[in-house]
Formats: C-alpha cells, structure tokens, sequence
C-alpha cells in the first residue's frame, strides 16, 4: 500500500519522531510511504542518511530519500492544484498525525480517489494517552459534514497500553537488537566512545564510577534541584547532557559549583537509532515528551518522564494515568518514591532528598522497569496494529 503521512511540527521533535519511527517501520515492512512535513529541518540529524535532490521524485516532486520505502516531501507541495502536479495522487491510506488536517487541495485528491470507487483510508492518529478515554474512543469514525472533505469520513487511531487501543510503536527486532547491541559492558562502552563519551578516566572497580544518567528534559525541569542531590549521592556519576535544555541548565548549575566532582557530558545531537542506543547504556534515564518516553520504556531502565506542560493543567491528570499503568503492580514503596520523584520532576510536588537505588542492575528500580518492558511488550505493536486496521473497511 502507499501511504501519506502528514506532518506539522509544532514546537518541539516529538511530532516528526514519531512520525518518523512510524513511517521507516511501515516502509521496514514493505510498504510505501511518502512523508510530508512542513518542517523537516530536525532530520538533517535525526536521520542524516537522508538526501535531498530538487530534480523530479518518482511524483514529480523534490524530496528526500535514503530510507527503505520511505520519501520525504515538503508539506507546501501537497498544498498545489492538481492541475499543477497531474502525477500526484492519493494514497490508499492518508494519516493525519496528532489532528493536523492534509491541505485541502490533498483532500480534493482523497475525493476523486473516492469518486472513482476507491476510497483512501483516512486515519486520524492521536498523541499516546493512558487515560480510560482512549479504550472508548479508539477506532471511532468521524463523518466530515462540511467543507472540502464533505462526505469522507475519518477513523481515530489511539496508541495506548492496553489491548483496547493501538499499542505502542515497536520495531519488531527492537528487544532482541538491544541486548545484541549493547548486552555487554564492553558494547556499552564501545558505543558512548563512538558518540564522544570521555571514558579514559574510569577507575577501574565499575562500581565506583557511580553510574550513567541521560538528561532530556524541558525548560522548567529543576535540573539544578537534581543535580545538588547526585552531588552528594553519587559524586562520580556521569550525566550525559542532550543538546538544548538540559545542557543550558546543568552548565549554569556547573558553573555555580566549580568543585563538583559530577561529569557533566554534553552530547552532539544524534539520529534516533543511536538515541536509542544512548537509552540502553543509561542506568537512569530522564526523557522529556511522547517519542522519548516510549523509548523509555523499550529500554526498560529506570527512569523519570518530563510531561509536556499544558496551560489548563491536565498534564498532571494524563502523568497520574501514565504512572498508574507503568508502575501498576510495584512493590508500593518503590512505587511511592518513584511517584514522588515523577511529580516533583513535573514540578507537581516537592522533590525528596534522594533517588530509589538505581545504579545496580539488581536494583527493584531496574527489576520492576524490565518486568512492566516485558508485559507491555506482550501487546501488538502500534504498526501491526495499524496495518490491520487500515485493511479493514471499519
């Protein structure tokens, strides 16, 4: 089948991650998929394979190509009459990512595909909640009464944590790619060394070194909160800083404390399959957003998610959901320290004097993290899922 994929990049890398990750597993399983976006600036280093050429694209259009199946095109070209781009046409399924609407001369295609006899799927694909909501409204249809679309109608996908809703997205090699990649100490190092990582100065007993820690995180994360208690936690431990925010906060903290003995590490910004990488070698990873958090989870490490704050407040209601879903059935005082530490990340509570154990690899934090991996893991994939849904009429 092919597949249109639209894209609006609002203020962050979370929307064209996923619909990046979403559009190279269709096109890993054998389908076709051109992926529109208005703002593809994030993969020049999201997936720098990618090569731009603004001769004519299999439909007449400049694009990018280097990953199986996949093309990458400008959203303003979806935007022309169809007088002026006679070659391009509708796919058999259009996926609107998070509500963002396919300009309307795109839907004037949808139509005469519809005209003909042959009606492209249209889904809707949401942002990932564990709120009881998405069981109800996953797989709904939404007539379009008015306007271009008028007479089409459009089905809601909803990602999610129970066998009720779309699953979550998953390569279907992801677990086994991880433990072959980095399943030793010495791969583990191998690949922070590749990326940049300065481990020349590790003492030799690895217990010493107090661990690694990857730091994603938004404007408001109290960085310097967290890092004034691994200062006295674990002196040694190694922070590895994204680019943007968490790098900004942590060099302001470091330069209030010269003689701070943490390492602070700051990363150049890397395409997904090494974040992901970077995500299996962390002992604790703290991620911001909803493509990080799922990968988060993958990784099956202990960590701590940085909800993207809402004017109205009802992130606070959608982390409560998440963490009731994640942490479930924990033992209840791991689960109440992690829980603490959650909120108070999300600035919802005061912060505690110090993290849960989770350095070792035998720590409650790490057992119960890999146990609630394993069942979500048990669930079909986001893609399988898509894939057959999109292969009925609904």
């Amino acid at each position: 089948m092919l597949w249109d994929v639209f894209c609006r990049v609002i203020d962050n890398f979370g929307d064209v991650g996923v619909c990046w990750r979403l559009a190279c597993d269709l096109g890993q399983r054998g389908q076709q998929v051109r992926l529109w976006i208005d703002d593809p600036s994030a993969l020049s280093w999201m997936a720098p394979h990618l090569q731009w050429t603004e001769s004519d694209s299999i439909w007449g259009l400049p694009g990018a190509q280097g990953q199986p199946g996949v093309t990458v095109l400008r959203w303003r070209d979806a935007e022309t009459p169809a007088s002026t781009t006679p070659g391009l046409k509708a796919g058999d399924v259009v996926v609107e990512a998070f509500g963002c609407d396919p300009p309307d001369a795109f839907i004037e295609r949808m139509q005469a595909r519809a005209a003909q006899g042959q009606p492209a799927q249209w889904v809707n694909l949401e942002y990932l909640s564990a709120e009881d909501y998405v069981e109800r409204s996953h797989g709904l249809r939404s007539p379009v009464w008015s306007g271009v679309g008028a007479g089409l109608s459009k089905r809601f996908f909803y990602p999610g944590f129970t066998p009720a809703t779309g699953g979550l997205l998953r390569e279907p090699d992801l677990i086994q790619r991880r433990q072959a990649e980095t399943g030793t100490q010495a791969s583990r190092d191998a690949f922070l060394r590749r990326i940049g990582v300065d481990l020349a100065c590790e003492p030799a007993d690895r217990q010493a070194h107090g661990g690694t820690i990857l730091l994603f995180c938004y404007d408001s994360a109290p960085v310097a909160d967290l890092l004034d208690r691994l200062a006295t936690a674990a002196p040694r431990a190694r922070v590895l800083l994204t680019p943007g925010h968490a790098t900004g906060l942590a060099s302001d903290w470091a330069r209030a404390h010269p003689d701070a003995t943490l390492r602070l590490h700051k990363l150049p910004p890397l395409p997904q399959e090494d974040f992901d990488r970077l995500l299996w070698c962390s002992d604790l990873n703290l991620v911001r957003g909803e493509d990080s958090a799922v990968r988060a989870l993958w990784a099956g490490r202990p960590h701590i998610w940085h909800i993207y704050e809402q004017d109205d407040g009802v992130h606070a209601g959608k982390l409560e959901a998440f963490m009731a879903r994640w942490m479930g059935d924990w033992p209840d005082e791991l689960k109440a320290s992690v829980h603490a530490w959650w909120m108070a990340w999300n600035r919802l509570g005061p912060m505690p004097d110090k993290l849960p154990d989770w350095r070792q690899a035998d720590t409650s934090w790490r057992r119960n993290s890999e146990n609630a991996r394993d069942r979500l893991a048990r669930q079909q994939d986001l893609t399988s899922q898509l894939l057959t849904f999109v292969s009925s009429s609904g």
